[in-house]
């Protein structure tokens, strides 16, 4: 399970566009679906999905009341940097409204016992695509500027079940909040 933000429909549309211009013809590389496009804040692991409830009701909790943060799509970056495994568009978050909605979520679902913190600071990051399973050393996409998207408020929080699958993750929500 993991908790994340979902990016507004047209931000979804405009980014995954400009990202497939941007991948045009690689066959070693797989896209995310669009509708799978978001920004996670606190990836939990295996959870049982007994816990579900309790899980979402900790972290909308943390989230209420806080304003829904705005994203700026910035610049591509491969990770890790030699011999990447994905691309993901960093996203500037303004007035770091992400970085303190993750902190909150982050300490509420420690609190819990279902999640320990990350040692490295929060990334706010849409994962673009992803290295297809096989693939060695990759080439780094084309110098390009940040997508033409505007800003974008993402203002749905949502609980995420992760299916693995060989064409790729399938994300099912379980919970949503709006904030």
């Amino acid at each position: 399970m993991f908790v994340a933000l979902d990016l507004p429909v047209a931000a979804r549309r405009e980014l995954a566009d400009w990202r497939d211009e941007l991948i045009s013809g690689r066959r070693d590389l797989r896209p995310v679906a669009t509708e799978a496009l978001h920004v996670t804040l606190v990836f939990l692991g295996w959870q049982d999905e007994t816990a579900a409830e309790a899980i979402a009701a900790a972290a909308f909790g943390a989230g209420a009341g806080a304003a829904a943060p705005e994203l700026r799509p910035a610049a591509v970056r491969p990770l890790p940097p030699r011999d990447p495994r994905l691309f993901a568009l960093d996203l500037d978050d303004a007035d770091g409204r992400a970085t303190a909605l993750q902190a909150a979520v982050s300490a509420a679902l420690e609190g819990g016992g279902w999640y320990r913190p990350e040692k490295r600071p929060f990334w706010p990051h849409v994962t673009l695509a992803r290295v297809k399973r096989g693939e060695r050393r990759v080439a780094p996409l084309p110098e390009a500027p940040a997508p033409p998207a505007a800003p974008f408020e993402a203002g749905e929080l949502t609980l995420y079940r992760s299916t693995l699958r060989p064409q790729g993750a399938l994300y099912e929500p379980l919970a949503r909040a709006t904030l």
